[in-house]
């Protein structure tokens, strides 16, 4: 029989990333942001991926001081080559980017829905793919793909979103089961409605879809099926996150972390 591998003493396991480089996409806001400056704030070298290059050096900035540092890298993640070529060498990779419509099927234009799946399903499988050799080749890497409670459920008018984070979720999984072997895990972290730019300009979206007004919308629509009646923070997030990347997650792999408010429960 095998040995026990020693673990640290539960007091003694804070999450250090001294030495590692990690990516994160979507980073120039909300989720993104906080787990860029998380990850740093472990000693992580961090690449921060986005579009925005405004976003991008107020991230840097924010950044500054940390164990770590943060690195902006300027992409488009329709992008795929480029998306690939960015993930060699990273031992941590958070996939978040996300874009959203919230439109009935019949309305929603096919050219979204193509560039929602490109972004948010087809980007993250060229990420992963070019960071497991590395990964492979170290006997450790970390996975984490932030997912959302519509991963597991739907709403209706988000066709694009809710198929994406499916997909999303399969595809965890399956980098899970083939990288097991080689000390690499992979996870989603799965929260309900969070308090970012993206979130807000579904308010203004919905309002228009139910026909009735944004401070309705809240209450009656996004947090209708949560038991904690409020939005989630960004750094909440992040910390579901580091968790995942943290020495007491090894064993931790193929699942869904979620963080509805009892959402699911129902």
């Amino acid at each position: 029989m095998t040995a026990p591998r020693a673990l640290p003493a539960p007091h003694d396991t804070p999450l250090d990333l001294g030495g590692r480089t990690a990516l994160v996409t979507g980073a120039a806001g909300g989720i993104g942001h906080a787990c860029a400056l998380r990850l740093a704030a472990a000693g992580a070298k961090v690449r921060a991926v986005d579009r925005d290059a405004t976003g991008l050096e107020a991230l840097a900035g924010a950044a500054r001081g940390l164990p770590g540092t943060v690195e902006p890298h300027l992409l488009d993640l329709t992008d795929l080559d480029a998306a690939e070529l960015a993930a060699a060498g990273t031992d941590v990779l958070v996939n978040n980017a996300g874009l959203q419509l919230v439109r009935p099927i019949e309305e929603f234009p096919p050219d979204v829905f193509r560039t929602v799946l490109t972004v948010m399903l087809e980007a993250p499988f060229r990420l992963i793919r070019g960071a497991l050799p590395h990964m492979y080749g170290q006997g450790w890497g970390r996975v984490v793909n932030v997912s959302s409670v519509h991963g597991l459920r739907a709403s209706a008018y988000k066709s694009a979103y809710v198929a994406a984070k499916h997909g999303l979720e399969g595809l965890s999984k399956t980098t899970a089961l083939e990288g097991a072997p080689h000390g690499v895990t992979s996870n989603c972290v799965n929260p309900a409605y969070v308090r970012t730019p993206l979130v807000e300009k579904q308010i203004a979206d919905q309002a228009r879809a139910h026909g009735i007004p944004e401070e309705r919308v809240l209450s009656e629509v996004l947090l209708q099926d949560s038991a904690v009646k409020r939005l989630i923070e960004p750094e909440d997030v992040a910390e579901a996150v580091a968790y995942l990347c943290g020495p007491r997650a090894a064993f931790v792999t193929g699942t869904s972390l979620v963080l509805d408010g009892g959402w699911t429960a129902h």
